[in-house]
Parts: C-alpha cells; sequence; structure tokens
C-alpha cells in the first residue's frame, strides 16, 4: 500500500498525540485523532504546535472523534496515552485494522509487554521512544521547546523473520520522515527503555517533588547529586538484569539536559494539572524488576513513596 493510501490513528491526542499527530498531517497524510475532553476545541479550532525550533504549526479542520468506533479503520496507529490510561487495548482494536502497526509511545519499562495481551495476535506491537521536549499548553496547543526524534524497535506481531520485520520499520521510517521526524532504528526496545529511563527516573520526580525546571536542577550541587545517585541506581537495575548500559552515560545526558531549554518534564505538568502521574510505569515496575535481580534502588524507592504521597492528597481531596 503507498504511503498516501495510509490511514493513520492517533490514540491520545496530548502533548505527544497532539504533536506527532500535527505533524504526519502537515506531511499530507490522512490522520484521524481520538480525544476526550477537548474534542470540542480540537474540531472548531484545530491542533496547534508552537514551536520554539520550527515555525508555528496550526492544523485544521482536524479529523477528530470521540469514540474509537467511530474512526476509520486505521493500518498505523500511534498511542500518545499515558501508562496511566486504561481499555487500551480495546480502543486499539476498533480503530486498527486487523494487521495494523501499533506504535507505543509511551514511558517505561515493559510497556509493550503489558499491553500486548490485549491486542489481536494479527496486529503489529512496536516499541516507540520520544526524545522531545514539550508539553500541552492549553486545549489543542503544544508548547514544543526542542528535539522529535523516535526511536523505532519490532516488538511483537505476525512479523516472524527479521527481514520481515525490518520492512515493517523502514515503512514506519518512511511514514514518520514525511512528516519531518526523524527517526531511528532499534535492534529491540528493551535495552533503548532502560536508557531512557536513566534519565526519567530522576528528572521526573525531582522536578515534581523540587518544584523546578532541568536548569535549577542540573545547577544546583544537592539536585545534581540526586540525580546522579539515582540514575547509578538505575545503571545498576539495568545491568543486573544483563542490559548493557555504556559507560560514561550519565556525563552524556548531563551534557545533554545542559544544552536544551530550561524544561518540567511530563509528570511535573501532571502533578501541575492534579493529574494521576505515571508512577507505576517509571517507577513500580523498575523496583520490581530491580527486585527480581536483587537489586536495592533505595533512592527510587524514596522517591516513589515521595510521589505516591503527594499524588494521593490531591487526588483524595478533589
Amino acid at each position: 500500500m503507498s504511503q498516501s493510501n495510509l490511514k493513520i490513528g492517533i490514540i491520545g491526542t496530548g502533548a505527544i498525540g497532539g504533536f506527532y499527530g500535527a505533524m504526519l498531517a502537515n506531511g499530507g497524510n490522512d490522520v484521524h485523532f481520538l480525544l476526550r475532553s477537548e474534542y470540542e476545541v480540537v474540531k472548531e479550532k484545530g491542533i496547534t504546535i508552537d514551536s520554539l525550533v520550527n515555525p508555528t504549526l496550526h492544523v485544521h479542520p482536524v479529523q477528530a472523534y470521540k469514540d474509537a468506533a467511530d474512526m476509520p479503520k486505521c493500518d498505523w496507529i500511534f498511542v500518545g496515552a499515558k501508562s496511566t490510561a486504561g481499555n487500551l487495548g480495546d480502543i486499539i482494536a476498533k480503530a486498527g485494522k486487523s494487521d495494523a502497526k501499533v506504535v507505543l509511545l509511551q514511558n517505561g519499562l515493559n510497556n509493550e509487554d503489558h499491553l500486548r495481551p490485549f491486542l489481536p495476535d494479527s496486529m503489529h506491537l512496536i516499541g516507540g521512544l520520544c526524545y522531545v521536549c514539550l508539553f500541552r499548553e492549553g486545549p489543542g496547543v503544544v508548547k514544543h521547546q526542542s528535539n522529535g526524534m523516535i526511536d523505532l524497535g519490532y516488538h511483537s506481531g505476525p512479523a516472524a523473520t527479521k527481514d520481515e520485520q525490518q520492512a515493517l520499520l523502514e515503512e514506519g521510517v518512511a511514514l514518520l520522515t514525511s512528516g519531518d521526524i526523524p527517526t531511528r532504528l532499534l535492534p529491540g526496545v528493551d535495552e533503548a527503555r532502560w536508557q531512557k529511563l536513566i534519565w526519567n527516573a530522576p528528572f521526573n520526580g525531582i522536578s515534581v517533588v523540587l518544584n523546578a525546571g532541568t536548569q535549577e536542577l542540573v545547577n544546583n550541587p544537592a539536585s545534581r547529586k540526586l540525580i546522579t545517585e539515582m540514575m547509578e541506581e538505575v545503571i545498576a537495575a539495568a545491568r543486573a538484569r544483563g542490559v548493557g548500559i555504556p559507560d560514561g552515560v550519565i556525563d552524556y545526558m548531563f551534557k545533554g539536559t545542559e544544552a536544551m531549554p530550561d524544561y518540567h518534564p511530563s509528570m511535573y505538568h501532571d502533578w501541575l494539572h492534579k493529574r494521576p502521574m505515571e508512577l507505576d510505569a517509571l517507577y513500580g515496575e523498575l523496583l520490581r524488576l530491580g527486585a527480581e535481580a536483587g537489586c536495592s534502588l533505595p533512592k527510587i524507592e524514596a522517591m516513589l513513596d515521595q510521589l505516591t504521597f503527594l499524588q494521593a492528597r490531591y487526588l483524595t481531596n478533589e
């Protein structure tokens, strides 16, 4: 099937889904967006990407839906919904063709393993790791600060051989490239998810507990020390489970963070707007996997305890 005939579904049109969906639509693709609370606004005003590095992008009209059952059957589905979302399997099954390629754009570990049992066996599941600084500034408005790269790795599905998997991933690269989205291919997703968590685990949680952005966190000796210690725990757990983590990764991540604009990670915005935080995906699963490997993670455990307290306080008072 040619790219022009592909139907693309975006499940969860928040910051991630809105950004990548708008980029794909701007590239001339047939994109269909599933929304909930922002449906009326997006239907009326479209989606705006206010970028610090690219020209402002405004997509209007938008093919928007409240119910996945109303969407056309899509060839590719990009899941921008967070790991706290429920019924993803049912939603994807309604929105996708029987052989749809499902790209899971979520933070955390083992996300694909948790979703796979709820998908039809005939669907392909692909891990998608996003390297992008952005946040939802308002209904239908995404503030993009830097980057935008996606890594793709085949997880599971009917593509049995490496050649078949490679062909599907290359189709995904061509699709994303049409929207000016830089893309790399991975031999798998597990190692990449562990490496991304080295940054995500400390910066997401600490930004909430200390109410600070990345520049303040990396420039203060106390917070920098805590970030380093949490990174070291994630690396220790990964290596205990046989995951290869290169030497020097902590310095590399600090240098990259220092070079990017001041950024408040996604968990900060969930806390700020009193939404459920992705605590299990970023911390609970890490602690379980670490314990299985006989690895103690006291700083990670303390961070989860603090975030659990903060979340319970505002969710209980709603």
